[in-house]
């Protein structure tokens, strides 16, 4: 049992597509009891088991479908009827799948990046805060965050990026922020934001094209200046404004 939600919890952080199947009722004969279940991936590799033969298959092919339409389903399976299984009797299976982790780095641990993680770790993220400069995480008290103090090109380069990846640049250099943005900028990723005034982001726009040499359409992509406009003034605004962006992209994607 606790293996099947360990490997759930490793399946969200690698954002691998599967489903959770459950035994959620039987009668008669059966394979296997109610509370049985199995992990099913999109290429019907499986961990656990639900009893296996007929039943099994079916199931692994019924949860490939929810993986693909990305919702769950309770299936209701007459073993003799339906699968030509000797035992006779009735299973209820309920397929869900997997909800892969939306994960945020935050570049920059001052005021407001301390401030977005604490904030978006209260809506379900999975954040880990970068920045290179010596005892900034010492009085950094967000558990539920990782914290990476490292230079941020070399901390770009160890992290795995991919279409779930929430992006968030505040570092305390707007030379620092250029270069991170630009990178993160040819990396998979739901969103990428960086802080600045209108001038600042002027200045930015011209060297992603020239300096960078990143596409139009890169650098379309970016969220600059970053979060939703209103006059948010404090740390805790402005994270309030960045997380709400946050929020915005990760529900209409």
């Amino acid at each position: 049992m606790e293996d099947i939600f360990s490997k759930i919890k490793e399946i969200r952080q690698q954002q691998k597509k599967a489903a959770l199947c459950i035994v959620i009722e039987t009668h008669g004969s059966v394979p296997q009891k109610a509370g049985a279940k199995m992990i099913v991936f999109e290429d019907q590799k499986i961990i656990g088991t639900i009893g296996g033969g007929s039943l099994e298959k079916e199931a692994m092919e019924s949860a490939v479908e929810m993986i693909k339409k990305n919702i769950p389903g309770k299936f209701i399976y007459e073993l003799k009827d339906d699968l030509d299984m000797s035992c006779g009797g009735k299973v209820e299976i309920f397929i869900e799948p997997i909800v892969q982790t939306n994960m945020l780095f935050i570049f920059g641990a001052g005021h407001v990046g301390k401030a977005v993680a604490e904030l978006a770790a209260q809506l379900g993220f999975s954040i880990t805060v970068i920045d290179e400069r010596d005892g900034i995480f010492q009085e950094f008290e967000l558990q539920q965050a990782t914290t990476i103090q490292k230079d941020y090109i070399t901390a770009i380069n160890d992290l795995e990026f991919n279409n779930n990846t929430y992006i968030v640049v505040v570092t305390p250099k707007h030379i620092k922020d250029e270069e991170v943005t630009a990178i993160c900028a040819t990396k998979p990723h739901a969103y990428l934001g960086m802080i600045g005034s209108k001038n600042k982001v002027a200045v930015a726009r011209k060297n992603f094209l020239k300096k960078h040499q990143l596409t139009k359409e890169q650098i379309d992509k970016i969220d600059m200046p970053i979060g939703i406009k209103f006059k948010a003034l404090t740390p805790a605004e402005i994270a309030l404004s960045i997380v709400a962006k946050l929020i915005d992209v990760k529900n209409t994607v």
